[in-house]
């Protein structure tokens, strides 16, 4: 019931003592997260999370995804960057990548505020047409563009059609616990409202309402999963580098980069994991890209991108390892049986499970691409249930906040997303953004 951290693969790539030598570091790193004495203390809620979170909230979150199941064909769920990421990854990860399409007797769930694109947003609405709604809008301050302009649609869809005091009965808001324009409608409206802490950042917020809301109302066991984020933070609350796998992982990954391994390519052999990758990129991309440092986070599913991805990471240029995702045991299989005529010749593979296919695909991939020179860490987990999630998240946030510190950067900080917000507030016209508007549109008339 844990992660195990397999570095059998990592021979010739880096000995021991690479890793070993680091030892001191990561005491150092970790007793920075204990006392709240490193770069963004602000910031380490999530490390208690397992233990100390809100009790009484964590029981309205479960009131309100049994109301959300029984009111809502569909449940809109708005938000971006770490407002959703974590509930996509655990939708698709414990439920299927295909869960609005299974027979099932919970809400299908869409997800919107995560761009800007008019197609996808006209195309969501064809799809709610003739449906019962719920909306749960995700957003500390109330005024982020992308989620704020998907928020005005479907309030004012629901409005038209439940009316006012119909409409707030399906709409649910997670933001700050006292300020921001969010909090301000939603007691103004009445609308049932979750906190996001304080002192978790977005990309940590997976374990509180952010997250556990709409796992809950996709059907998951909510309580499986803060119980399996709690063994995990048991387990890793040690500063001895050879008695913690998580560190373990978090150091080799520092110890590759200063060998010239600038990339880091997260590979599972299930589509199941692709939202996972997704939200471990958003995880160590935001929390290690800073002053001009870092890891860049990447993702294959295998065996699907072996056929598009595969010949670079075997044949190209050698700036990155692999992290493989081995789950040990699936959530089905499927039994292969003997075709009398065999003419596609893959009789060979029959009368045997197709998970064990499967193994024997990763197990090949693993040694072709170690021997074409790129290192391999294995991540073993069990199987995919709640409890494990909830570990494996535990898992990866404790590991990314000993890796920034490890690098010297605060990881949980995103200056850099500043930018582009500044720029596209100045090219939109909005008030006080006039001279920047000015130097931009010069810049691109160019």
């Amino acid at each position: 019931m844990a992660i195990h951290f397999n570095s059998t693969y990592l021979k010739g790539f880096l000995a021991d003592h690479e890793v070993g030598a680091l030892s001191g570091a990561v005491k150092a790193a970790h007793e920075s997260l204990v006392n709240h004495s490193g770069l963004g203390s602000d910031f380490l809620g999530w490390i208690e999370l397992p233990t100390n979170y809100d009790k009484e909230e964590f029981s309205r979150i479960q009131a309100a995804a049994e109301k959300i199941q029984k009111q809502a064909d569909i449940l809109i769920e708005i938000g971006i960057g770490g407002s959703y990421l974590g509930a996509r990854a655990a939708i698709e990860l414990l439920k299927s990548p295909l869960y609005n399409n299974l027979k099932k007797d919970t809400p299908d769930i869409y997800f919107a505020g995560n761009s800007v694109s008019p197609s996808y947003l006209q195309e969501l609405l064809s799809i709610c047409e003739g449906k019962d709604l719920a909306v749960n809008v995700i957003s500390k301050s109330g005024t982020t563009t992308e989620p704020a302009l998907a928020f005005r649609v479907f309030k004012a869809l629901l409005e038209k059609k439940y009316g006012a005091e119909g409409a707030k009965e399906r709409i649910y808001c997670t933001t700050d616990k006292a300020r921001g324009t969010l909090k301000e409608l939603a007691d103004r409206e009445g609308y049932a409202t979750f906190v996001v802490p304080d002192d978790v950042g977005g990309r940590y917020s997976v374990l509180t309402a952010v997250g556990l809301l709409p796992i809950a109302a996709a059907g998951c066991d909510i309580q499986a999963i803060m119980n399996g984020a709690k063994a995990a933070q048991e387990a890793y609350n040690c500063s001895d580098l050879s008695k913690n796998e998580c560190y373990q992982y978090a150091a080799t990954r520092f110890a590759l980069s200063q060998k010239g391994k600038a990339v880091e390519i997260m590979a599972s052999f299930d589509p199941c994991f692709a939202m996972m990758a997704e939200w471990y990129k958003q995880l160590f991309g935001e929390s290690e890209g800073k002053d001009n440092k870092g890891i860049y986070p990447s993702s294959v599913i295998f065996s699907t991108d072996l056929h598009s991805l595969g010949q670079f990471i075997q044949d190209g240029s050698r700036i990155m390892f692999e992290t493989f995702i081995d789950i040990k045991k699936p959530k089905q299989d499927f039994f292969i049986e003997e075709d009398a005529e065999n003419l596609d010749g893959l009789n060979f593979l029959s009368n045997q499970e197709m998970s064990k296919v499967n193994r024997k695909v990763m197990e090949a991939t693993i040694l072709a691409h170690t021997e074409g020179g790129v290192p391999a860490v294995v991540l073993e987990v069990p199987e995919i249930n709640e409890y494990e999630f909830g570990y494996m998240v535990y898992f990866f946030e404790k590991a990314c906040a000993i890796s920034g510190y490890l690098l010297g950067v605060n990881p949980f900080d995103q200056p850099g997303v500043e930018s582009y917000k500044k720029n596209m507030f100045a090219l939109l016209g909005k008030p006080g953004y006039e001279d920047r508007r000015a130097d931009l549109e010069a810049r691109l008339s160019k």
